[in-house]
């Protein structure tokens, strides 16, 4: 079955109530379904800044994108995350993710564990939630095998990286990444959200991305390979329509996440999509 589309844009400066709340009231206007808030230290404060956004809206959802599973106890965390869905009306979705960037867990005083313990702790929350608060969808971000082994079994929404390489005529990373997440779970795969985060697309005529952060975390790819990776869109307005609905036609794909300072030109790309 064709899932409808739905569309989220990250939010990354929360210095003030107002730029906070007036980025809420344009997400909304502009026909977005979701607003993010990612986990870094240095980045906005996730639960406060969401609440603030939600005070202001009343159709806009919210959600992490992703928390940093290893930063938190399963039952605080679940208090928090029950907050916000009743004080936000139900609009809040979960995000998780294992956490990767060690300083951050030096910074903050913690053990840095290894991928396992990361995953192994990122599972004990996740159940520890579905216990306790079944009404919040999860979404689980990854790339790995064992992280897409527990998205497809736990999660609710999947948020697909797009993989560590491009796709050449004869491989397509992203397709074996969701072809993984169906053999994992192959009775509850069609009841899954597939998301994919766009981090680069053309914000004025010249349909050339500014290919900056896809450089930053695929450094080993060409110019020409990041064109060509599903997180990074380019061309004309149409062009980038007609790539999403590529994307829910062939992969199953309809969660489309961008970053804030693309939200202005990609509502138009919403505009030609629904």
């Amino acid at each position: 079955m064709v899932k409808d589309f739905r569309f989220g844009v990250g939010l990354h400066d929360a210095r003030s109530r107002a730029k906070v709340q007036d980025a809420a009231r344009l997400a909304e206007d502009l026909g977005f379904d979701v607003l993010h808030v990612p986990n870094h230290l240095g980045a906005p404060a996730p639960f406060p800044t969401l609440m603030s956004a939600a005070a202001v809206t009343s159709t806009l959802r919210f959600g992490t994108f992703v928390l940093n599973t290893g930063f938190y106890k399963a039952a605080l965390l679940a208090r928090d995350v029950g907050a916000i869905r009743d004080l936000s009306e139900g609009r809040f979705e979960l995000g998780l993710g294992t956490g990767y960037v060690r300083e951050e867990f030096e910074a903050a005083e913690l053990p840095y564990p290894s991928a396992r313990q990361r995953i192994d702790h990122m599972e004990h929350v996740i159940e520890y939630m579905h216990e306790h608060l079944p009404d919040v969808p999860i979404l689980i971000a990854g790339n790995g095998d064992r992280v897409l082994t527990v998205a497809a079994r736990q999660a609710d929404i999947i948020g697909f990286t797009g993989g560590d390489r491009a796709a050449s005529a004869s491989e397509d990373p992203l397709a074996e990444r969701i072809a993984f997440v169906r053999n994992a779970a192959p009775d509850r795969f069609d009841s899954l959200e597939l998301n994919v985060a766009i981090t680069a697309m053309p914000i004025d005529e010249s349909g050339m991305p500014d290919l900056k952060i896809p450089r930053r975390f695929l450094p080993h790819l060409s110019d020409d390979e990041l064109l060509r990776h599903p997180g990074v869109l380019s061309g004309s307005r149409q062009d980038m329509a007609d790539r999403i609905r590529f994307y829910r036609d062939t992969y199953g794909i309809s969660y489309i996440t961008v970053q804030a300072p693309h939200a202005d030109v990609f509502a138009k790309v919403i505009a030609e999509l629904r």
